[in-house]
């Protein structure tokens, strides 16, 4: 008699009601909705703001429900997802650029499943949506702001090497006049331009005393592809911290950058996130007298009775000389964010410190904002989009003693803001400012079709499997159809519980590992057939078929895993997404066409007297 003993018996129930547990959030679908929040962290939305959105909703007769007001943002639950770009428009346009509207789907998963940590897979941009950017770097920003990093240098080298000038100034293409005392002067900052700067072209000019440098084409294009690698590892970075699975970063031409997150549930986060250009830079409070010195505002109140401090053009360090952020509290419950730095800014600060103790260091906010206008261009209203710069001071302390690579920020609001703060931080600085030029919403009606043609291609194959192992293996064949749904749930479970995002290359990998699972179940049911032939008895046939097919199942099963494997190492978006859902479907169909049919086959004929094994003989 076939008997599995009671552990193994447990273990498939345990498996299966775990499964299908989890793979239950997936029948609610989610409503379209529409998110709010402040572009500022510091702040909370209002029921003033709900109030607008929903006036402006009754005003369009869209119609919604279910609107929902936390610290952090409004969800309203639209009645019809057709209506849903439209409402993002006029609720943007009534709120203005101080909120982030964005388009959001709001599960519509129990309660009790929630409690208990199930919720839906993530579907990708090609069957669910999702949000896709267009983001356009500043380059002529960059290249200006390397220029004037590159003026600081210059000024201090020449004093270094007694070369006497008058000033440095801006020059058109990217470049600097560098006016010294007399000729003599002049020809020595020549070749010394040459000896320590050959990335620069230089340019004698018509006074006799001046020198014009900028950067040779070589060099200008080599700080481009800088800016757009950094920006795009900076960009992957948060994406990571947003826990956005499978998501695209890629470079588009000269000075684009697409960006496109599927399956993201915080499509307003998102935005936050990925569209602000901040940084950070940390700078002296300027002495009285000093004609370079720059005035900047306090941001909301960090100054005390303080608004504004007066602080030296030069900077010490920037975010990019930041390795690490993390939010800590002091003995008060404030929040602050702890910075380490790199070598380099290490040895910078501490040089700063040394010299400046006594002496008052600002930490300086600099932020880049999209401002949105709404003009009429020939009969037509057109949005036309505008960056602004904001730099504001988070903290003005005095520097008590010497420090380098570590060291702590305060002066913050809210540890929402704290928590902002560290994530750009960690996730590294931008090296040129950006700006979200096109935002949209792939999904609806797209996503729908290839869900919908996704569906139909497993349901037709899944109907023709279950029609030939029916009619070729009996009841047989009824323990491979259970085998074969249950393989589905699992790899179902499997993509919710370890949040992958199916994608349309995905549910090809399903219907692929239920090609695998049919030949899985047909070599067994092919062995116990030759053994009854051999002269077995049905139930060492049973035992033997299952025991001697399982090395053959073995070793087809690993070899396709390894391949689906090196699919997900070496490669990217789609690709990834097959590799995945083949992994689980390998996993899950060996456990479904030896370990739970054999249980089946147990339990419903292992304790009968057999003559024969209802296996059906159509190939005789």
């Amino acid at each position: 008699m076939n008997r599995y003993p009671l552990w193994k018996n447990l273990l498939v129930v345990i498996v299966c009601l775990v499964g299908a547990l989890y793979a239950l959030p997936n029948i609610y679908p989610p409503d379209a909705a529409i998110q709010i929040a402040t572009t500022d962290s510091r702040k909370v939305v209002t029921t003033v703001a709900m109030d607008q959105a929903i006036a402006t909703l009754e005003s369009a007769n869209i119609g919604y429900f279910g609107e929902e007001l936390t610290d952090r943002h409004i969800m309203i639950r639209l009645q019809d997802d057709s209506r849903q770009l439209d409402a993002k428009a006029l609720i943007q346009r009534e709120l203005g650029d101080g909120y982030i509207v964005a388009l959001n789907k709001a599960p519509t998963t129990p309660g009790w499943l929630v409690a208990m940590g199930a919720s839906p897979m993530s579907l990708g941009l090609d069957l669910s949506g999702g949000v896709h950017f267009l983001l356009a770097v500043d380059m002529d920003a960059y290249l200006t702001n390397q220029m004037e990093d590159y003026s600081a240098d210059i000024k201090r080298t020449l004093r270094e090497e007694g070369i006497r000038f008058r000033g440095v100034s801006k020059a058109p293409g990217f470049g600097l006049t560098v006016e010294f005392r007399d000729a003599e002067n002049r020809d020595l900052g020549d070749t010394f331009f040459g000896e320590q700067y050959p990335e620069f072209l230089r340019e004698t000019m018509g006074d006799g005393v001046s020198v014009r440098v900028r950067f040779s084409e070589t060099k200008q294009g080599e700080l481009e592809d800088y800016a757009i690698n950094q920006n795009l590892t900076t960009l992957k970075n948060r994406v990571n911290e947003l826990g956005v699975a499978e998501p695209q970063v890629l470079r588009q031409g000269r000075d684009r950058i697409v960006v496109e997150l599927p399956g993201v549930q915080d499509t307003a986060q998102a935005k936050k996130i990925l569209g602000k250009s901040a940084n950070l830079e940390f700078r002296l409070e300027a002495q009285a007298g000093d004609p370079t010195s720059e005035i900047y505002q306090f941001r909301d109140g960090a100054g005390g009775s303080q608004s504004s401090a007066s602080l030296e053009r030069s900077v010490i360090i920037s975010g990019d000389n930041v390795t690490n952020a993390r939010v800590s509290y002091d003995q008060q419950g404030i929040p602050e964010v702890s910075v380490s730095l790199d070598s380099k800014g290490g040895a910078r600060m501490g040089q700063t410190t040394k010299l400046g103790v006594g002496r008052r260091m600002a930490v300086l906010f600099i932020e880049q904002k999209t401002e949105t206008d709404y003009r009429m261009v020939n009969g037509a209203q057109k949005i036309i989009y505008s960056t602004v710069e904001e730099k504001g001071i988070i903290s003005l302390a005095t520097i008590r003693g010497i420090f380098s690579s570590s060291f702590v920020i305060q002066g913050l609001d809210s540890p929402a803001e704290a928590s902002e703060l560290a994530l750009l931080l960690r996730a590294g600085a931008l090296a040129a400012p950006m700006k979200i030029i096109n935002e949209r919403t792939i999904g609806a009606s797209l996503g729908e079709d290839n869900i919908v043609k996704g569906v139909w291609s497993i349901a037709i194959g899944f109907i023709a499997v279950v029609f030939f192992m029916l009619v070729a293996y009996r009841v047989f064949g009824v323990f491979a159809v259970v085998a074969l749904t249950t393989n589905i749930v699992l790899v179902v479970a499997l993509l919710s519980m370890l949040g992958a995002t199916l994608t349309l290359p995905g549910i090809a990998g399903i219907v692929l590992t239920v090609g695998m699972a049919v030949d899985a179940n047909v070599l067994i049911f092919s062995r116990i057939r030759e053994e009854m032939d051999n002269g077995m008895s049905p139930h060492s046939a049973i035992n033997a078929g299952y025991d001697r097919a399982f090395t053959t199942i073995l070793d087809a099963n690993l070899t396709t895993l390894i391949v689906a494997v090196i699919l997900y190492a070496v490669g990217t978006g789609p690709i990834k997404g097959f590799a995945v859902t083949l992994s689980f479907g390998i996993v899950t169909s060996m456990f479904t066409a030896i370990i739970l049919t054999r249980a089946l086959s147990n339990w419903l004929l292992g304790g009968r007297d057999l003559k024969t094994v209802p296996i059906r003989e159509i190939w005789k």
